[in-house]
Order: structure tokens, then C-alpha cells, then sequence
């Protein structure tokens, strides 16, 4: 009966009741898909980070890093392979060799580490294979009388490999994409002029279209004046097991493109056995050995059982070599605890002074039913029922749009091009998708029903303390 009461009194004011649980809505889907978009930016960035860049486990000696010496290769690679494989959690593993050297065109060169890799053990291990630029080759997968590497976009652009050019085509692709044919008419003093950077290019048609213009077309102007001859060659030198400087012509077998521009701009792949063969490298013979887990949950639990197998060498998971990545992840159960202490704090405030008003408004009311016996508990009680109810119903009602909107963000994303460059720059994608945990929703849910029980406190002592005669005479 009391629970039946305490409803209907909560919709007697429909419009102060629709207002706050209005305003509870609100606050609870912001709160909720802000986190949400940057729960998706973190996991994105360690998705990342593990299936494209480190994988969840590396093993080297424990001086490779700092000198990069060819010759610090881990000894009884077999042995140290066996142990890997045998680590319950552990999934796969590989070797690589790796060197520092340089890469270089006619138009310019850039340092970088140049991975041997068995091209098809890491295509079953990785995902870089998936980043594949569509035209732009395949993953080690045409035949040529060169050595093959697989680059990434960001050092193709330092190289000046990838140019920009508007070309009859371009313009036929931005007419299909609905870019206006006025906007493509001031486009055509540009029309088969190279521009060896994306900058340039910017600056050209910058100075023919319109502010709106450039802000609504530009990206589409930069993509399709993207230009790349497949097959293009680059030199990479390093020396090899003897001191000697080596090197040789190879050809792009495809370029690859992340959300991690220093990535990009640092790594060269190239096939185990042509790395070999340049250095004069034994076969079997590893400067890193590279281990995926299950899952990547247990990463801290299968990492120290690994050092202690393997003591003389340097075993590091991926938090440890991503030192900032690894405090972010650590530090998203703190950004969800304020977040949450910012929702609850704005839905107490609304509970508390709504609940306020209506036991001050209803001081003749509340008099009346302490007069006709009902007991204090049973005022108590309606007056946090009613508190709840408002919570309840406003915080219920915001999680299910938070999921809606969630869920249709989450497939098709939220594209933040503008702040691409700064974002990529860290390593971070600019198109989010947003997504959080079933179990956030489940204790969001029992701290609103908290929140709303605590804030219903004062208003109900406030009815406890009115004197029924004194209510009665009350206006």
C-alpha cells in the first residue's frame, strides 16, 4: 500500500517530476557515453599496441635494447623458444631479428629499426597485414627479382614515395563522392601538379576555395589526390655481423597505415631470410623473440613466470614498454570512480531539493495522515520511496538511451578528423567506438538506488519532525 502511495505521489506535480527525472536522464547518458568514448579510445590504443606493435610479451637479451647491437642475439634461441611455448597462457610465439639503419629515396632518407620477420607466422599472429592500403601492393605478396618491405604511410611521406596529384580521375572520384561541380571548377588550375607533400597541397587549394569549403571538401580533396606508383623503391642500409656497411635496393611490397604515426615512421618489415642473407646472420639465430597470450587479461600473471624461466634475459610485457599506455589503463577504474561520484552528486542534489519542496508543500497533507494514525516509519518510508522511485526511474531511463546511442556509435563510430593529426601523433585513433562494460551498468544501477535511499534522508526527517496539530492549522 505504502509503495502504491509513495508512486502515485510522485506523479501528482507530473511536471516537477518529469523535470528532474528529465534531468537525471541527462546527466546520466552524458556521463555515461563521455566514458564510454574514452573507455573505446584506451582499448582501441592497447588493441593496438598489442596486434600491431609489440604483442603482449617480448624477450631479448638484456642489453639489445639500449645498444642494438647486431651481435646481442639470445643464445639457445630453441631452448628459450621451448620455454615460451610450453608457458601456460601462451599461444604463439616468433623470432625476429632486427637492426638499426637507414632508408632512403633520391628525395630523402629517415632512420629506422628494419624487422626480419617470418612473413607468414606474423600474418597468423598480427593484424598489421590487415592495414594494408588498398593500391598501394599486398602483404610480401608479389613476386620481384628485389628484396620486398612492408612500410608504413607515415615514413612513405618522409621518403616523399607518396606524392599528391589531381588528376582527371580525382576529379570523377569527388564528383561520385558529391563534392559540388563549382567547388571541383576551382580545383582545375591544380589538375596534374605534383605536390610532394600533403601540406602543399593544403596550401594550394587553400587559396581557391572558401573557408566552409575547405573545412566541408578538404579531406575529401586530400584523399583523392593521394598518389602512389606501386613497386617503388627504397635503400636501406645497415651494417652487418662484421661491422661492415651494407645494404641493398628493395621494393615496396606494400605500405601500411595504423593510428600510431611514430610507428609508421620508424618500422620497416622485410623477410627473415633476405635480413639474413645482408647481414650474414646464421639461421635460427634471434635478436627477439615476440610470445602472444590467450588473453590479454593475463598478461601480469604469465610475465613474472616468465622471468623466473628465463633469467638471464630481459622479458618485458607490453605495459612495460608502453609505460604511459599501461598507467592509462591502470588509471580508467579511477575515471570511471569520478565520473561515477559526478553523477551521483548532481542526482543527490536533484533528489534532495525536489523531495525538499514536496514534504514543505505537503506539510497540511503529512499532518493529516500522522493525524488519521499513520506512523512514522510508514511517512519515512512513503517519503524515501518516493526519493527512489525519481532516481530510479531518471537514472534507468538515461542508461537505456546511453545504451542506444552506445550501441549505434559503436558500429558506426565517431570520426574526430579534425584532431587526427595531434591524436595519431600519440598513437591514438580518431575514429572512437564507443564502448563499455555490462558490468558498469550493473553497479551504476545500485549506486543510483543508493544515491536516491541517502538523499531521501533529510527530506523524510524534515516529515518526521512536523507536528500533526500544528501541520493541520498550517496553510
Amino acid at each position: 500500500m505504502i509503495t502504491s502511495i509513495a508512486w502515485k505521489n510522485v506523479w501528482r506535480n507530473r511536471t516537477r517530476s518529469l523535470t528532474v527525472i528529465a534531468a537525471v536522464t541527462v546527466g546520466v547518458f552524458a556521463s555515461v557515453f563521455a566514458l564510454a568514448a574514452i573507455n573505446s579510445s584506451v582499448v582501441q590504443r592497447i588493441d593496438s599496441a598489442v596486434n600491431e606493435e609489440l604483442s603482449h610479451i617480448q624477450v631479448n637479451t638484456k642489453d639489445f635494447r639500449s645498444s642494438n647491437d647486431i651481435l646481442s642475439l639470445i643464445p639457445e634461441p630453441e631452448k628459450v623458444a621451448g620455454i615460451l611455448r610450453n608457458t601456460p597462457g601462451v599461444t604463439d610465439v616468433t623470432g625476429r631479428i632486427i637492426v638499426r639503419g637507414m632508408a632512403s629515396t633520391p628525395a630523402g632518407s629517415a632512420g629506422m629499426e628494419i624487422t626480419g620477420i617470418d612473413t607468414a607466422r606474423e600474418k597468423e599472429m598480427f593484424t598489421l597485414y590487415r592495414k594494408l592500403i588498398p593500391g598501394t601492393g599486398s602483404y610480401f605478396g608479389a613476386d620481384t627479382r628485389l628484396n620486398s618491405a612492408y612500410i608504413g604511410e607515415k615514413l612513405a611521406r618522409e621518403l616523399y614515395i607518396i606524392r599528391f596529384i589531381l588528376t582527371p580521375e580525382s576529379f570523377s572520384g569527388l564528383e561520385a563522392k558529391g563534392v559540388p561541380a563549382a567547388v571541383i571548377e576551382k580545383l582545375k588550375p591544380l589538375e596534374s601538379v605534383r605536390f610532394t607533400t600533403e601540406k602543399k597541397l593544403t596550401e594550394a587549394y587553400g587559396g581557391l576555395l572558401t573557408p566552409k569549403e575547405i573545412k566541408k571538401y578538404g579531406l575529401s580533396i586530400r584523399e583523392a589526390a593521394w598518389s602512389y606508383r606501386e613497386g617503388s623503391r627504397i635503400i636501406l642500409s645497415f651494417l652487418d655481423v662484421n661491422g661492415n656497411q651494407t645494404g641493398a635496393a628493395f621494393r615496396i611490397s606494400g605500405i601500411f597505415r595504423t593510428n600510431n604515426d611514430l610507428f609508421e615512421a620508424t618500422s620497416v618489415f622485410v623477410p627473415m631470410e633476405e635480413l639474413r642473407r645482408l647481414t650474414g646472420l646464421e639461421d635460427g639465430v634471434y635478436h627477439r623473440f615476440i610470445a602472444r597470450l590467450e588473453e590479454n587479461d593475463i598478461t601480469d600473471r604469465v610475465t613474472p613466470v616468465l622471468k623466473e624461466a628465463l633469467p638471464g634475459l630481459e622479458v618485458m610485457n607490453w605495459k612495460e614498454i608502453q609505460v604511459d599506455l599501461a598507467m592509462i589503463a591502470d588509471y580508467i577504474n579511477q575515471i570511471y570512480a569520478i565520473f561515477m561520484v559526478l553523477i551521483l552528486a548532481a542526482l543527490a542534489f536533484g533528489i534532495v531539493n525536489t523531495m525538499l519542496m514536496a514534504v514543505l508543500e505537503r506539510t497540511r497533507e503529512l499532518g493529516m495522515l500522522s493525524a488519521v494514525g499513520m506512523n512514522r516509519r510508514r511517512v519515512f518510508l512513503m517519503i524515501m520511496l518516493e526519493s527512489v522511485f525519481l532516481s530510479v526511474v531518471g537514472g534507468f531511463a538515461g542508461m537505456v538511451v546511453s545504451g542506444i546511442v552506445i550501441g549505434i556509435t559503436g558500429r558506426t563510430g565517431i570520426n574526430l578528423v579534425k584532431y587526427s593529426e595531434g591524436m595519431e601523433a600519440l598513437g591514438y585513433s580518431a575514429h572512437l567506438y564507443p564502448t563499455i562494460g555490462t558490468d558498469f551498468f550493473i553497479i551504476l544501477t545500485v549506486l543510483i538506488v543508493l544515491t536516491g535511499i541517502l538523499s531521501a534522508v533529510y527530506p523524510a526527517r524534515k516529515a518526521l519532525q512536523l507536528n500533526p496539530v500544528e501541520a493541520l492549522r498550517g496553510e
